[in-house]
Order: structure tokens, then C-alpha cells, then sequence
């Protein structure tokens, strides 16, 4: 695809992931999206804060989506805080009222509501900060030096 070619739209979770993450940079926090834990996870939105806490946030779009998918339990291990990401118009109600709850869009976020704190074992916070790290500078590495497409040739 040439860059002048039209780009396909982008899902609304990714939108409303993209907002997440620019609250969090106001926060003084480092966010990754799409961040994979060591059992195998994806989480949608993973941050390191100032302090080193690790919060996760579960993107959801629609309340479909939400009823769709019953794997975030299994972010709760992973993370000091969990949080549910929803556009304004999403139906609050439905969410477990236990977690934490941030209306987002496209261009920023707002926490609603700060879910409890369980900290993270010490061993799991320094795998996952590394990993953290590791993934971050991964990512970085592969913008300022992208693979070649095709056969290198003199």
C-alpha cells in the first residue's frame, strides 16, 4: 500500500485505546497496547506508572463486545489495578462494579472510578517490568529499523 493510498479505518477499540493510553501519558505514565503476558494474555492496554505499578485495562466498545468475552479474569493476576475502558455511551451497569471504570475516545480518557490495589508478588512485577521494557524497546527497534521487504540485493 503506497502512503497516499487510503488507510482502512481503525476499530473502536483501538480508538478508544489510543485515548487510554494519551490520559495515561498525562499521568506520567508508559502504556504498550496489545502487551502479551508470559501465559500467553494479550492484554489491550498495559501501563507502568512513575512508582513502577502495573495497571491493566481491558478495552471494550459495545456491550456485545463485553458479553463476547469472558477472558479478562485472567488479566487480574498480572496487574496492581484493573480497569474497564468504555466510550460515554457504553451501559456502566453491566460492568462489575469491583474493578476500575474509564470513559475514553479518541482523544483522551477520564477514570471514573479507581478499582482496589492488589499488588503485584515482587518476583511477577520484575518479570513483567522486564517484559515491559523489553516489548517497548522491541517495538522502537523494529520502527527505527524496519526488515526488508524483499531479497537484498547489491
Amino acid at each position: 500500500m503506497s502512503p497516499i493510498e487510503e488507510q482502512p479505518p481503525e476499530s473502536p477499540g483501538v480508538i478508544l485505546a489510543r485515548g487510554v493510553c494519551r490520559m495515561f501519558t498525562e499521568r506520567g505514565f508508559a502504556s504498550l497496547t496489545e502487551f502479551t503476558t508470559r501465559d500467553g494474555l494479550r492484554m489491550d492496554v498495559c501501563a507502568l506508572g512513575p512508582k513502577g505499578e502495573i495497571w491493566c485495562v481491558e478495552v471494550k466498545s459495545s456491550r456485545a463486545d463485553y458479553l463476547a468475552d469472558g477472558k479478562w479474569e485472567g488479566y487480574l493476576g498480572w496487574c496492581d489495578r484493573f480497569f474497564f475502558a468504555v466510550p460515554e455511551s457504553f451501559p456502566d451497569e453491566i460492568l462489575p462494579p469491583e474493578h476500575g471504570l474509564i470513559h475514553a475516545d479518541a482523544y483522551g480518557a477520564d477514570i471514573l472510578r479507581l478499582g482496589p490495589e492488589a499488588k503485584l508478588a515482587p518476583a511477577r512485577r520484575k518479570a513483567m517490568t522486564l517484559a515491559f521494557a523489553r516489548n517497548a524497546a522491541q517495538r522502537l527497534q523494529a520502527l527505527s529499523a524496519p526488515r526488508p521487504r524483499g531479497p537484498v540485493t547489491a
